[in-house]
């Protein structure tokens, strides 16, 4: 079959972003406009903000994803774009574009599940290593700051199916990062600061313990793919998370340790250099706020991967996948790794570029959609809670 080049788009959140890759397996090329500046100020994502600054950047991105791939609006053989879950907003810009382009130049439309682009960016960088002997069923968490979520997919032919087996019942691992790093005074975003710091405190100093989630129907209500599916651990159990307690923990020993005062002068501090690095926040932080970041940190992980390989036993998984933002925690991934391992479990994640946001694997998650001729409708619209199933 001759190459096909697919260019995919991307606007979910607060990222502007497009790239082209060819037959689902190379990227050709990766644009990413990054919103960061215009919602520092607020502690997190404007999603008023976030339409405008779309507005701005989706011709020029798009315009140079194509340069850089050494294409050209004409020759590409399809144009996909994320349908959601993700700010309605900002999604409908991208979608409101992409169908213009499709229209203007009768390309056929693919619209793609954000989620399934996190899972198809570790699919897409394998290839791209020559790696196509992944053993299914495969487990994956996409864990990021809107999303904390455990399925289940296994590849038929082209096609993909997925079960989800375990989400977050309040924020999102991400999420709860981010709002921490907001209590500490350490801006935003937060997972990355929170990261870097914690190689610097004693993790064990804070004992945080996190909510567990009883399942009233747990081992008991079979789904209907289930019934008819052998291998997939049948009846259902789930997986599910919890972080507002956690955040709320943080909150509590802040206040009871008389923390507010050197939070608010950091947070000043810190406001008044345009690009702080890890010297700078270090300079504005004491031995006890590293330690209360380590100890965060090291609950997280603990629950990520403890339930993670949980659900993996549980369901007799083969493969592990770790994709989303948060994947690009570094002692998340050495967790991961050093866990899975002595359980015999390969564990995949993406490049750290791939991990957030972007629109390589958009593209990539549209190509068995092409090559099956699941071309979206031009009347489909963008939905912000969109699941991820089937």
């Amino acid at each position: 079959m001759a190459d096909v080049h697919i260019l995919g788009i991307e606007s979910s959140c607060d990222e502007t972003a497009a790239a082209v890759v060819r037959s689902g397996e190379k990227i050709v090329s990766n644009v990413v406009t990054s919103q960061i500046a215009t919602h520092q100020p607020y502690g997190g994502v404007v999603p008023e903000l976030a339409s405008r600054e779309h507005l701005k950047a989706i011709v020029p991105v798009v315009r140079q994803a194509l340069a850089d791939a050494g294409q050209s609006y004409q020759s590409v053989d399809a144009i996909a774009v994320t349908q959601g879950p993700g700010l309605a907003g900002s999604l409908l810009v991208g979608i409101s574009y992409a169908k213009a382009l499709a229209f203007a130049l009768e390309k056929p439309l693919i619209a793609v599940n954000h989620l399934e682009g996190h899972i198809h960016a570790v699919l897409l960088e394998e290839r791209q290593k020559g790696n196509r002997e992944l053993n299914f069923p495969v487990l994956a968490l996409v864990v990021s700051g809107g999303h904390t979520h455990l399925y289940l997919a296994e590849q038929r032919a082209e096609s993909w199916t997925y079960e989800n087996i375990g989400h977050t019942r309040d924020d999102a691992a991400g999420e709860a990062f981010d709002k921490v790093a907001k209590l500490l005074g350490l801006g935003y975003p937060g997972g990355p600061v929170i990261d870097k710091l914690a190689a610097h405190g004693n993790p064990e100093a804070v004992k945080f313990v996190i909510s567990q989630i009883k399942h009233p129907d747990r081992n008991k209500i079979p789904t209907l793919s289930q019934k008819t599916r052998q291998g997939w651990g049948t009846p259902q159990e789930r997986f599910d998370f919890s972080y507002s307690g956690i955040k709320t923990a943080v909150l509590r020993y802040v206040e009871t340790h008389n923390m507010k005062a050197a939070i608010e002068e950091r947070r000043k501090a810190l406001s008044r250099i345009a690009k702080p690095k890890l010297e700078d926040y270090l300079a504005h932080i004491d031995n006890a706020t590293l330690d209360l970041v380590a100890s965060f940190q090291r609950a997280m992980v603990e629950d990520l991967v403890g339930k993670t390989l949980a659900a993996a036993r549980a369901h007799d998984v083969a493969t592990l996948f770790v994709t989303g933002g948060v994947a690009a925690n570094n002692e998340l991934r050495q967790t991961f790794e050093r866990e899975a391992a002595m359980e015999g479990l390969p564990v995949y994640f993406p490049s750290r570029p791939l991990s957030t946001d972007n629109a390589a694997m958009i593209a990539a998650a549209a190509y068995p959609k092409f090559l099956a001729k699941d071309f979206a409708p031009m009347d489909f619209s963008a939905e912000a809670g969109m699941r991820l199933s089937g």
